[in-house]
């Protein structure tokens, strides 16, 4: 289970209470990727994914979107694999999309996104994984 700390709580929420529509940004059809596995995992807890990738495949049975915007249906948690570089104007996109929370994969930071997207009232991790948290979850 994890450390009871304030990112734990975070986290903690983001998981069992921000919603289950998930928007996995940089998931493709490319099973090699950290974002194929990741949102395997995503699926088996429950949650529903939805690709964002400028292809728009089709991934895990889900319709994929070239952006977030383009998505028909409101998100609830955007989960971010694009390089550090990128996702501060991702985290701006989820903002503007009304999703309640952000989530930056392992090696993505941006620093001034998270004050952003925190700032806006969203809560967010950085440089975790959702795949490697949600098992360590204990019901409550």
């Amino acid at each position: 289970m994890p450390s009871e700390t304030p990112e734990a709580d975070t986290i903690r929420r983001i998981l069992t209470e921000s919603g289950d529509t998930w928007a996995v940004v940089g998931l493709s059809t490319n099973r090699s990727r950290a974002a194929y596995g990741v949102a395997a995992v995503l699926q088996r807890f429950g949650k529903r994914v939805v690709p964002v990738h400028p292809k728009a495949e089709t991934v895990h049975g889900e319709q994929g979107y070239a952006s977030l915007a383009e998505i028909p249906f409101p998100v609830d948690v955007v989960d971010v694999f694009v390089n550090s570089d990128l996702a501060g104007a991702v985290a701006d996109e989820a903002v503007a999309k009304g999703a309640k929370a952000v989530w930056f994969q392992l090696g993505v930071i941006d620093e001034a996104a998270y004050e952003r997207t925190r700032a806006a009232g969203l809560d967010m991790v950085m440089d975790r994984c959702p795949a490697i948290e949600i098992p360590l979850l204990s019901p409550r």
